[in-house]
């Protein structure tokens, strides 16, 4: 370490010319404090304090797509599983998200599950049999692919689940008592985040995964949350009135301080599970695919943009799943959005289409060129199915697209913040 130092105060006389020898004094203190405060424990997660670290460069880009068990059966069988991984490979992509839970179960053989839900797997007959996480690894990993199992639904679980008829405690609800959402055809509800139990339950397949698969990092989006019109379940109810000298929570569920104490709560239990994640394996990387900040904070209470500035967040692919380009650029150009770039990679999120939703491959490809333009990290695309199997353009015409997008292989961007990590890290 004492080498590695000496090194970089080296190097900084080398970078900075221009600075006086005060100066490069002072940055070789920096440099030196930061990696005395990791020895101590102060860190907490570098873009705390490493701000402004990472940069995008033209020598990496984000460049994934999310996996899904929804209108797909990409993860449904090993050798589609193969030989989408393969596909992605050769049009130079470079990370995958699969899903890891959704419909209320978990896609990979889980202890957890199987204690809490009664079954350890998705009883898909495709998934039967087989790991399909550790097959996504091993694979992707052998393909140069970086691999960030996706965590889907959160806290949502379809109304007809094991899950929800084994713990029906469980749910939350509106001021009016009813618990069914409505998620196009299908019916959902919610898990209280705020209960002990469901925490507990969160947590545990949350760090199962970790502790038992080599993984790059682990993925949540707005389910991680919860839709600001429910949290008048009994146990978040008592709570609210203990924290306010016994007065109940506000009828409307937008009243923004009954939105704050909510999101609140929940980034208090996304700071425990960073630390869980962190304690598990420290170089696994925690990545948030959200919608924008206004709509997730008021619609979903989860305040991302909080999150990032408390360094819960070390990778940050934005959904921006719009038509009107005009929508889509201003979105680009939120502050919270230019604050995070300065600190974590930021990529956009594309859709490329979906069951009943064409999207050309010009209009993907001129979003792609917007993100470029203003030097983002990358793109990822939902979903893997939409890239060219579910569209009106031919499969071949829509992969000549994306080869267009992607002529050449590159890195994922976070390989630099794993190298700085190294660099930093006292054996």
């Amino acid at each position: 370490m004492t080498n590695n130092l000496k090194k970089w105060c080296a190097d900084l006389f080398t970078w900075k010319p221009n600075l006086g020898k005060k100066q490069r004094w002072v940055a070789c203190l920096i440099t030196l404090g930061m990696a005395l405060a990791i020895v101590s424990g102060q860190i907490l997660s570098y873009p705390t304090y490493a701000q402004n670290i990472f940069k995008p460069s033209k020598t990496t880009e984000l460049r994934g797509v999310w996996l899904t068990n929804v209108d797909s059966n990409v993860l449904f069988g090993s050798s589609q599983l193969k030989t989408a991984l393969r596909r992605l490979d050769d049009l130079n992509f470079n990370i995958v998200y699969p899903t890891v839970w959704n419909w209320g179960w978990t896609l990979y053989p889980s202890k957890v599950a199987e204690k809490v839900i009664g079954r350890s797997v998705d009883p898909e007959p495709g998934l039967q049999g087989r790991d399909m996480l550790k097959e996504v690894v091993e694979e992707g990993h052998k393909r140069g692919l970086t691999v960030i199992p996706w965590f889907e639904f959160g806290f949502m679980a379809p109304a007809d689940s094991q899950l929800a008829k084994r713990h029906p405690e469980w749910l939350t609800k509106r001021g009016d008592g009813t618990q069914i959402w409505k998620e196009g055809i299908h019916e959902r509800v919610w898990l209280s985040p705020f209960r002990p139990d469901v925490q507990d339950f969160m947590e545990n397949l949350i760090v199962e995964i970790v502790q038992n698969y080599n993984i790059d990092g682990i993925q949540f989006d707005d389910h991680f949350g919860l839709p600001s019109e429910f949290g008048y379940d009994e146990y978040a109810v008592k709570l609210y009135k203990q924290e306010h000298n016994g007065k109940t929570p506000p009828k409307n569920p937008l009243d923004a301080k009954w939105v704050k104490w909510r999101a609140d709560k929940i980034t208090n239990y996304m700071k425990r599970v960073f630390k869980a994640i962190k304690k598990a394996k420290k170089d696994c990387l925690v990545s948030m695919s959200p919608n924008p900040q206004r709509f997730s904070y008021e619609f979903f209470l989860a305040d991302w943009e909080r999150w990032e500035r408390m360094g819960l967040i070390e990778e940050l692919v934005l959904q921006l799943y719009r038509d009107d380009m005009r929508v889509f650029i201003s979105e680009l150009e939120r502050p919270e959005v230019e604050a995070a770039r300065k600190h974590i990679p930021v990529s956009i999120g594309i859709l490329a289409g979906l069951k009943r939703k064409f999207v050309p491959i010009q209009q993907i490809q001129a979003q792609v060129k917007n993100v470029r333009d203003r030097n983002f990290a990358g793109v990822s695309f939902f979903f893997y199915e939409s890239l060219w199997n579910i569209s009106t353009e031919q499969p071949q015409q829509r992969q000549r697209g994306f080869k267009r997008i992607f002529p050449k292989a590159i890195s994922h961007p976070n390989l630099i913040r794993r190298k700085l990590e190294k660099q930093l890290a006292i054996n």
